[in-house]
């Protein structure tokens, strides 16, 4: 069941001054389709001496004309460093090319040539994987590197950098892998603290006005990927990307769609990827290492602390292996050898056969298509290829129904649309013992609507489509919606220095689903795609410790009359219902919980359960303190202890509890925010944490 109160906000948020950067466009051919084929014998040997007359190629099922084929001769043999002469001692060193060169569609550039790119992310390493990140590669190339691998270098810290493109001079790459520079990190919380969010647009999937949104998820480091297997796509050969990171680590407002979109450009480009995880073999004793504060209570001793510590590195490399399992790579973890890791992906790499052709599907629907790669005459072989791709979207004038159709699409595609970030957050509340509301905020940057009046419109619309779906693909709940916004002059330069937040509440059983929402700017046509998975428990049953609802971290408050104005109204039950309404306010979630220091911060949650006060059962002694810790685990504020007593009278078993905190006198930051919640009478306690950000 859907609640009708659906709301339109507009919220302050941090605003990023544009970044400048060089990049390369390419265009390409779309029709053409490039596929590498590895075939083996019996033994694993590869097979030599094919023609393009050996192979059929089809797609969905109709065969296709070969337009461009050659065979990758590759060797795996090092090769030793060439003696230098004194001439070449003195020679000064060329500049490195630091733009990908790209030759025609379905030229094939590099003959007998293994393309390697070390891809480094020094956002999420710190100084030591950084360091062994670097002497790997080094090594790579002082020991293994044979006479048929070239290797493109770039580095990515807020922005991918084309430090060399693909070279087989060792000079030139020791050199720039000598320079890199150690120690620098992607600080996000400085790139939001700017001014302006009217940056130039440069197709990015994430831009630097919005890095706000980023801060807290891999979206980022995913678009990052996906910007540079773009930037590959126009060399039709087979290409590895090696990953060099710290892990991704996850935070519960990651976009799933960010993941698939990120994969669908690495296979269409040809590219499998290789992550490398460079903090290598990890000791984890029990409680941390001596980077870690001391943990609190008995979880140190009857193992739930460590459990806690395995599932953390674990979760930070499930997004890794999944870029190389659905890319055709391999992920390389818990291992000091990094150079092994390299040296496994250019293994991994031996001849194949290139087959190129001009699909006679030339609709640019963005739907899957299936490859297969047959070998005539009934020859016995091992094939190895892509198994398919996704078409391109091109989205041209369309009317009322076309456009509804377009959502339709966009909403069930496989390849999901990120041209337009999002940042999306769930949290549920009990409302009866089987039933909890489900509230849903989605955070659009105002640099879109901006964007939009800057080409002449005087009015835009964001159209809304939802569904949530259960384990057994049911349909749980769903949500059409659009809102108008006018453009003219001075609010389109207000709208680029807000976001838009649109709200929607479901009503929910227990249980574990799956939320896919899309959203489309109607004036740009730009559209993106959340894709989130969500548990809402069930709290019903008996646990030891305390129950508590989601946790919403908000910087705002409207007052009910003006949110609700801007959509359908609701009613008196609904209001007195919904938990994020308190009085004649309405808290607006902080999505991104990027916080200023001249905001307040309002923490609302509700308390299941607790101990009824012997003198009165409608009261309750619960008490709630806040402590912030900054990141060396100090404790930098604290707040309270108040006391919460009264249930909610619309929610059994509910005592909620509403929180305001002034920032100012914060030190701008990273900090790890605990609430302490203790039900004194029913002797139970919770700790709940949570990141945020103070600009």
């Amino acid at each position: 069941m859907r609640i009708p109160a659906i709301v339109l906000l507009l919220a302050l948020t941090a605003a990023a001054q544009p970044q400048t950067e060089q990049s390369a466009r390419f265009t390409a051919n779309s029709n053409l389709v490039i596929v590498d084929v590895t075939v083996r014998d019996k033994s694993g040997q590869p097979i030599e001496g094919l023609k393009a007359s050996d192979f059929t190629v089809l797609e969905d099922g109709k065969p296709q004309k070969i337009s461009v084929f050659e065979f990758q001769k590759l060797s795996n043999e090092p090769e030793p460093p060439p003696k230098l002469a004194l001439a070449d001692q003195l020679k000064l060193p060329e500049a490195p090319k630091t733009t990908i060169t790209a030759e025609k569609p379905g030229q094939v550039q590099y003959h007998d040539k293994r393309l390697m790119v070390f891809y480094l992310d020094f956002s999420s390493m710190g100084v030591s994987e950084q360091l062994r990140a670097q002497d790997a590669a080094l090594e790579y190339l002082d020991k293994h590197i044979t006479k048929d691998d070239l290797v493109a270098i770039l580095l990515y810290t807020s922005a991918v950098q084309v430090l060399t493109d693909f070279t087989g001079d060792r000079d030139a790459m020791t050199t720039i892998l000598k320079g890199l520079p150690i120690g620098e990190m992607s600080e996000m919380a400085g790139l939001a603290d700017t001014s302006d969010a009217n940056g130039e647009d440069t197709g990015a999937a994430f831009v630097a006005d919005e890095t706000e949104f980023n801060i807290f998820n891999t979206d980022q480091k995913l678009a990052a990927i996906e910007q540079a297997a773009r930037m590959l796509a126009p060399l039709p050969e087979k290409k590895a990307l090696l990953y060099f990171s710290a892990g991704v680590n996850k935070t519960g407002i990651d976009n799933q769609a960010q993941l698939e979109a990120t994969i669908n450009a690495a296979v269409k480009a040809n590219l499998a990827i290789y992550p490398i995880d460079a903090r290598g073999l990890m000791a984890d004793p029990p409680g941390g290492d001596a980077s870690h504060a001391a943990s609190r209570g008995t979880g140190i001793y009857n193992g739930s602390v460590y459990n806690q510590q395995r599932a953390t590195i674990n979760d930070s490399q499930e997004t890794l292996y999944t870029l190389a399992a659905d890319t055709g790579g391999k992920a390389f973890f818990d291992s000091n050898d990094i150079t092994a890791g390299i040296v496994q992906a250019q293994q991994q790499m031996r001849s194949y056969y290139l087959l190129g052709y001009y699909t006679t599907n030339s609709a640019q629907d963005g739907k899957y298509r299936k490859i297969a790669v047959k070998l005539n005459n009934q020859m016995s072989a091992k094939l190895e290829h892509r198994k398919g791709y996704y078409a391109s979207k091109v989205w041209g004038k369309l009317n009322g129904q076309e456009k509804e159709q377009q959502l339709k699409e966009a909403l069930s595609a496989g390849d999901p649309d990120t041209d337009l970030p999002l940042a999306l957050q769930v949290n549920y509340f009990r409302v009866t013992p089987t039933s909890y509301f489900v509230p849903v905020s989605i955070k659009i940057p105002g640099s879109v609507v901006a964007l939009a009046a800057k080409g002449g419109a005087s009015v835009t619309q964001f159209d809304f489509a939802g569904q949530i779906q259960d384990e057994q693909h049911a349909v749980a709940g769903n949500v059409r919606d659009n809102i108008a916004i006018r453009l003219d002059q001075d609010s389109a330069s207000k709208a680029g220095r807000k976001s838009f937040q649109y709200d929607a509440g479901f009503t929910l059983e227990p249980g574990r689903y799956r939320m896919k929402f899309v959203v489309r700017e109607n004036v740009t046509g730009k559209m993106g795609t959340f894709d989130a998975r969500f548990t809402v428990p069930d709290l019903s049953a008996d646990t030891t410790g305390l129950k508590l609802s989601s946790i919403v971290w908000s910087s705002q408050r409207e007052p009910l009359q003006a949110a609700v104005g801007a959509a359908e109204k609701i009613t008196e039950k609904e209001r007195l219902a919904n938990p994020l309404i308190v009085g004649g306010e309405k808290v607006v979630p902080n999505i991104t919980r990027v916080f200023r220091r001249s905001q307040n911060l309002y923490v609302t949650f509700d308390v299941y359960d607790a101990q009824p006060d012997p003198v009165d059962a409608k009261t309750c002694r619960v008490k709630v303190s806040i402590s912030l810790f900054n990141g060396k685990g100090v404790k930098a504020f604290e707040a309270g202890p108040i006391d919460a007593t009264q249930l909610a009278g619309t929610r059994p078993g509910a005592v909620p509890v509403q929180i305001q905190i002034p920032l100012k006198s914060l030190a701008p930051g990273r900090y790890i925010c605990q609430i302490n919640v203790v039900d004194q009478l029913g002797r139970k306690f919770a700790f709940p944490r949570a990141p945020l950000v103070v600009l």
